[in-house]
């Protein structure tokens, strides 16, 4: 409907004046300037730091292997019979789920093993889409998207809680540079990779089998990067 597009429309107007409102932050005296240096050192920065290297590639893996909302208009209209309006319920609740979970995260705040926290939330948000692509009722479907919804909400908090804590002041823009990038093209490819299969094989097993690699992919981080899973809060070293 239109008035949708306003109200949308105008949630982005509030966004801008509030970024206008935000006091400037001038840069410290030292820092460097901005260029495609600064950014090669984030990554070389990286090297060996198994605990920041994991809060990124955990969400590659999610991303790519659990990102199947391409697929959603075709599940409204094969899997449900819907038109526009289930496609809608489809998209909006992992985003419902999200905000319920960043609502209620305060007990996040209590949790010290944080990088194990991360693998708990990627194996939900897995095991919560390969459920919705088993998914027979419409009202199972969203629920399954909103607890994935939920998960990805709660991996979000202690990844950038992660970042924020283990790595040095002076590397924070640049690895958060870095994140940006990766959540920016992870969900692209993870709709990439849902296509693929789907045309090669179907719309079910192209969801349930990216979520069950979602889960595989934990455990092969666990396996090579156990200094992630260990990282404990209370001792915020990379």
């Amino acid at each position: 409907m239109p008035w949708t597009f306003g109200i949308d429309a105008f949630s982005y107007l509030v966004s801008i004046a509030c970024v206008f409102l935000i006091a400037p932050i001038p840069p410290v005296p030292d820092a460097d300037r901005v260029s495609a240096r600064s950014m090669l050192d984030g990554i070389r920065f990286l090297k060996g730091r198994k605990v920041l290297q994991g809060s990124f590639v955990v969400d590659i893996n999610a991303m790519v292997f659990g990102m199947p909302m391409a697929l959603f208009p075709a599940f409204a209209l094969q899997r449900f019979g819907g038109g526009p309006e289930v496609v809608g319920l489809l998209y909006a609740a992992p985003s419902a789920g999200a905000l319920i979970a960043a609502l209620v995260s305060g007990w996040t705040g209590r949790v010290r093993k944080q990088g194990l926290a991360v693998y708990i939330a990627v194996i939900l948000w897995g095991g919560s889409l390969a459920a919705f692509g088993l998914s027979g009722s419409l009202p199972l479907a969203v629920l399954f998207l909103a607890l994935a919804g939920g998960a990805d909400e709660v991996s979000l908090i202690f990844r950038h809680t992660i970042l924020q804590t283990a790595a040095p002041k002076h590397m924070i823009g640049r690895l958060s540079g870095l994140e940006l990038a990766v959540v920016a093209s992870g969900p692209s490819l993870g709709n990439l990779e849902a296509g693929a299969v789907a045309s090669l094989t179907s719309l079910g097993f192209a969801v349930v089998s990216g979520g069950v690699l979602c889960i595989a992919g934990i455990g092969v981080m666990a396996l090579l990067m156990p200094e992630f899973a260990r990282y404990d809060a209370r001792d915020p070293t990379p």
